[in-house]
């Protein structure tokens, strides 16, 4: 089979023809249609992200594909079943061996496309604003980044969870797209002040930051007594540094939230989320928005518009 690997670090791909693998017990093999990028990918091809695997390896997060085999002990699949899987690495291969509690059964509504885009940007998000935050109905949510491939998926899930949506992001070609995912509030992170806009509409509630830096400490400022922020990523480079005192004066709450690990300590967190948004895609109040769908041998020009801030919601590869 071909797959597009890591075989140094802070290279690019290249594509090595590989043995096909086998699935072993609890596991099923999936040919996998299309894989889902994200900014992690670019992280980990520095060797910088939270989990390093040894050289060579694939990179690719989340995949879409069809069963192929079964492994022994498997009995809630089945061979020629349509699965997304949130893999954590090697998804930019045409095959590969997934274990079987890792992967959904996807209704015939979901394309192979959108189901690549859905499983880490959306579970993210709904994890993030339901099981962290607990936000509820009406309370306002500041979404940074808001045209990425998380933050969109924020913007669009506060909408259905009954928020008032502030979306911050870079120029007003991407603020568009927040607009047209349900966003009520526009803030552009290039030329206002996060701060004064958001304490003039009245505060922030929960604070959805995949970006860090200077728009955390601004957003920070910017919330009402009992706010909850959530870190999930520090896109801008810079790992901010909490002031205590303010946390304490206004109440605050920062809830640290790193997806993947919970398919480790609590994997009904997962699963229990994946069953919301999979009837939420069904019911049509959920869409992806896929900017981008590239070859498997162009993955390095669709890591590019990650690292480029050019891609809006989601980029996809379509392996086969």
């Amino acid at each position: 089979m071909r797959a597009m690997q890591v075989t140094a670090y802070d290279a690019p791909l290249s594509m090595q023809e590989l043995e096909m693998p086998i699935s072993a017990a609890g596991e099923v093999l999936v040919k996998i249609d299309t894989c889902g990028m994200n900014f992690a990918d670019t992280l980990m091809i520095k060797g910088t992200y939270q989990e390093k695997p040894p050289l060579p390896f694939a990179v690719g997060m989340e995949v879409c594909g069809t069963v192929k085999a079964v492994g022994e002990g498997v009995s809630d699949l089945q061979s020629g079943q349509r699965v997304a899987a949130y893999v954590g690495s090697g998804g930019l291969a045409e095959y590969a061996a997934i274990p079987a509690k890792a992967c959904v059964p996807i209704p015939d509504e979901m394309s192979a496309v959108d189901a690549a885009a859905f499983l880490i940007a959306y579970g993210t998000s709904h994890v993030a604003l339901d099981y962290k935050a607990k936000m509820q109905p009406g309370e306002r949510l500041l979404v940074l980044g808001a045209s990425g491939g998380v933050g969109l998926t924020a913007v669009e899930l506060g909408k259905v969870m009954g928020a008032e949506v502030i979306a911050c992001a870079r120029g007003r070609e991407k603020l568009e797209v927040c607009r047209a995912a349900g966003a009520d509030h526009l803030i552009d992170s290039e030329t206002d002040d996060i701060r004064e806009i958001v304490k003039g509409l009245g505060g922030a509630d929960v604070v959805y930051d995949p970006v860090g830096g200077d728009q955390f400490k601004a957003a920070m400022r910017a919330c009402n007594s009992e706010a909850r922020l959530l870190p999930l990523g520090f896109a801008s480079g810079d790992v901010p540094q909490i002031p205590a005192n303010i946390l304490l004066v206004k109440n605050l709450t920062v809830m640290g939230l790193y997806w993947g690990g919970y398919a480790k300590i609590r994997p009904s967190v997962l699963t229990d989320s994946f069953k919301t948004l999979i009837d939420w895609y069904v019911a049509g109040k959920i869409k992806p928005h896929v900017s981008n769908v590239v070859p498997l041998d162009q993955a390095n020009d669709a890591l590019d518009l990650l690292r480029t801030r050019k891609a809006t919601g989601k980029v996809v590869v379509r392996v086969s």
